[in-house]
């Protein structure tokens, strides 16, 4: 008798329960807006790349929607690309003090004429997102234009916490913008919907060293730019809204974090009516958003949860929402080695898409986008270039921000779901949506979208169900999925699996994303 006891302990022991997660139809969260990368500083070369297949090869990676003979989805399918403009520091070559790799070209020209031959590989790469598909493009500037520049420079080095711009400048730069997102338009067919004049305001590294194009700006310096840009738009009869802040920290949206209180605060600066120098919410053409980058705040993954609590709280004080705009891996994200040497694997696929989950889950973020596109020997680019071969290579963190992007389209709508137990960020990690219009043909629109990251070394089996007096816990369309998986094993890049009826073995350290049926 106690053998037979230990016996059926011992396969108690063994078994693997299903964790049942129900979709709370009855609660709709944010509505998800889109996901996407930049094409920083990468794309200026290999937009000009001799051999168009590998430039079409990076194209369909990033932003295809289709799949080959055997539906395996040939790309992440990006919904936003968001476009450098860039400042000048290319055509100032070294006495530019700015690294090589990080200069970029400018529209305008030292005699006040437009050159649109510039910027030729990033253009290229515009009008590539756009014949994929790619519903939405977002202009971003580091620095407004050398030759509007206090320091005549596209880096602020030595000048402090202000915006780098001359005082007599603000009007013409407001036209620069709207000249740009004209003439993109005239000269190339590119329609630009959105603008981002200042990035990263709040960085101090954006006044202590040269390293790239960038400066700091005051909260009132931002919007006396967004509200001169939004007068300007509306004159010339442009449609493109003007977004603020990109933040460098999401501390600095809710106080005082490594800055001072002029670039500090920056939700109740921008979006509160006390704030009478700083506010924008009368403002045409600015959206109620606040950007910010999810850098340096993802460690320990404790507090990762707990600011974007906080950060989900502050907003729905003031009514705003939030697109998490820019992130990569940084010194200070120990558990993956930090950004130094690039990794294929899904150690860091699975770091990030943890991150993507707290983000949506947590800060209610709208959009979500990756920094760069394309990259190097680190850990900051969805694919490793070798731009001397003319060739990229793929990675599983392509993949894993695919397990979003690719199937959670633009007018999907999150809802909560549940377990019943607290969720563990080195385990299991459910997420749901609804999609709504602007689906692909894999992603019909109205359908379900269920992406479960297992985290653990562990295989883990699951169970999605919808409440069971819910309409769709009795429609025949969703108690089938089909499931796309991404993990270390050969070919699993959002590989596609037999269809099941909500019930699945999610393997070890892997992402599957469910497609309702």
């Amino acid at each position: 008798m106690k053998s037979l006891f230990f016996s059926l302990l011992l396969f108690l022991a063994t078994v693997s329960w299903a964790q049942t997660y129900t979709i709370d139809t009855l609660h709709p969260q944010q509505t998800i807006e889109h996901f996407g990368a930049s094409d920083a500083w990468s794309m200026l070369n290999i937009g000009l790349w001799p051999e168009e297949e590998a430039q079409r090869q990076i194209a369909d990676w990033l932003f295809s929607t289709e799949c080959d003979g055997n539906g395996q989805p040939l790309g992440i399918g990006l919904s936003l690309w968001r476009f450098n403009l860039g400042a000048g520091s290319a055509e100032q070559g070294d006495s530019s003090f700015i690294n090589r790799g990080t200069r970029t070209e400018c529209f305008l020209t030292a005699d006040g004429s437009y050159d649109w031959s510039r910027q030729a590989g990033q253009v290229r790469f515009l009008k590539m997102a756009r014949e994929r598909g790619v519903p939405y493009l977002l202009a971003f500037l580091n620095s407004p234009p050398v030759h509007f520049t206090a320091n005549g420079l596209a880096t602020n080095t030595g000048r402090g916490g202000t915006l780098n711009l001359r005082p007599d400048c603000y009007e013409a730069f407001a036209q620069f913008m709207a000249e740009c997102v004209s003439g993109l338009k005239r000269e190339h067919g590119i329609r630009i919907d959105y603008i981002s004049p200042v990035n990263e305001p709040d960085g101090s590294w954006n006044w202590q060293g040269p390293k790239q194009e960038g400066s700091p700006a005051t909260n009132r310096e931002i919007a006396r730019v967004a509200l001169l840009a939004s007068q300007t738009f509306t004159e010339r009869g442009l449609g493109t809204q003007i977004v603020v802040d990109e933040s460098s920290d999401l501390r600095c949206l809710l106080g005082i974090h490594d800055t001072s209180w002029e670039r500090g605060y920056g939700i109740a600066s921008f979006w509160s009516p006390d704030s009478t120098l700083s506010y924008l919410g009368e403002t045409l053409l600015v959206p109620r958003l606040m950007l910010g980058h999810s850098y340096w705040t993802n460690t320990p993954v404790n507090f990762m949860k707990k600011i974007r609590l906080r950060l989900r709280d502050e907003l729905e004080k003031y009514g705003v929402g939030f697109w998490m705009s820019e992130l990569c891996v940084m010194s200070n994200d120990g558990e993956i080695g930090g950004g130094q040497g690039y990794d294929f694997t899904m150690k860091t696929a699975l770091y990030v898409a943890r991150i993507i989950h707290h983000d949506l889950c947590y800060a209610n973020a709208r959009s979500w986008s990756w920094w760069r596109a394309c990259g190097a020997n680190y850990k900051d680019g969805l694919i490793r270039v070798y731009d001397r071969q003319h060739r990229g290579q793929d990675s599983r963190l392509l993949w894993a921000l695919g397990n979003y992007s690719r199937f959670v389209r633009p007018g999907a709508v999150r809802y909560d779901i549940t377990c019943g137990q607290e969720e563990d960020p080195y385990g299991l990690m459910v997420s749901a949506f609804r999609n709504q219009d602007g689906s692909t043909p894999q992603v019909p629109g109205g359908s379900w979208v269920v992406v479960a990251i297992n985290y653990s070394e562990q295989e883990k089996e699951i169970s999605i169900r919808f409440p069971s007096d819910s309409p769709d816990g009795k429609n025949p369309s969703v108690t089938l999925w089909r499931p796309y998986r991404t993990s270390d094993a050969e070919g699993e890049t959002l590989r596609p699996l037999a269809p099941c009826e909500g019930t699945a073995t999610l393997p070890p350290r892997s992402i599957t994303t469910f497609v309702g049926l």
